[in-house]
């Protein structure tokens, strides 16, 4: 079963104490992100001149902002990442899949991004009428994030155009995705097990059948762009905390399980990389299985 949510503190004065120091830092990182923005559109206007200053640019504010967010986090409330694994090389351009139980990932992945050189080119997958939201989902745009319907046969043009940009501009990448579709609950992971006994597989306990066609449709784009696909299992030894709990300190950790996978050790036909890929999540299963009992992964 999915992990129990993380509990809100008991201790009142606490939980107040935390509400007063995120409301300032949310004020400032929301009018910063509309400045930002701002900047953002007028930087539109050097596109046409030159690709290359536009990227870098939105790079920048990139891993400007969303650093200033992991810096809070980690020195306001001495929020921290337990990684075991594989070690990872700093600076490589990667596929980060990884399972996916509440907004808060993200977060913690940004420290896992930042630490590698990486925080300013994330980019991942997301519903596409975020893109529409007022500071976040404008940034994302103009960042070339991928806004998707969920239907691969609607979104495909549009990500291989991406891709297709991103290659002839020989961008950096840490391409994030999230290959279960959505979050884990108990409902979609019911619903997932009767997927896994239809294709003769047994159900899975902890993550989401994982959907293969972004993954090797990502992959199929990106080969020789990418360094390396790393699998990243996500464990929350106290419970899976909100976004708002992570702002208010409640979340001081995450573990990440790291496996790194060369692009070139990876099959080439779509069937075979679709098999790889639900392996992965078996052996995801397995890890969460142990770290549920022994609150650690292996290593």
């Amino acid at each position: 079963m999915p992990q129990h949510p993380l509990p809100d503190p008991t201790d009142p004065v606490r939980r107040a104490r935390a509400l007063a120091q995120v409301l300032p830092v949310a004020g400032f990182l929301g009018t910063s992100l509309l400045a930002f923005n701002a900047a953002q559109l007028a930087s539109v206007a050097v596109r046409p001149f030159s690709r290359r200053a536009f990227r870098s640019f939105g790079r920048w504010g990139a891993d400007t902002w969303w650093g200033w967010t992991v810096r809070l986090a980690e020195n306001l409330h001495g929020t921290h990442l337990v990684v075991t694994g594989d070690p990872i090389p700093p600076r490589e351009s990667a596929l980060v899949v990884a399972n996916h139980q509440q907004m808060a990932d993200i977060s913690f992945l940004m420290m896992l991004a930042r630490s590698k050189g990486r925080l300013g080119d994330m980019r991942w997958f997301v519903k596409d009428r975020l893109k529409w939201v007022p500071g976040v989902g404008w940034g994302l745009y103009l960042l070339g994030t991928f806004f998707v319907k969920r239907d691969w046969d609607a979104d495909r043009a549009g990500i291989e155009r991406t891709f297709a940009s991103f290659r002839r501009d020989n961008v950096p990448l840490w391409l994030l995705l999230f290959a279960e579709g959505t979050r884990v609950t108990g409902a979609k992971l019911a619903r997932s097990g009767e997927h896994a006994l239809r294709r003769g597989l047994p159900p899975l306990r902890h993550v989401l059948f994982p959907r293969t066609r972004g993954f090797t449709g990502s992959v199929a784009g990106l080969r020789d762009q990418l360094d390396a696909v790393y699998d990243v299992t996500i464990g929350y030894p106290d419970g899976v905390p909100t976004l708002w709990q992570f702002m208010q300190g409640f979340a001081d950790r995450a573990h990440f399980h790291v496996r790194r996978y060369p692009m070139a050790g990876l099959p080439a036909g779509e069937d075979e990389l679709s098999r790889w890929l639900i392996d992965r999540f078996y052996e995801k299963d397995a890890l969460l299985e142990r770290f549920y009992a022994e609150g650690r992964f292996p290593g």
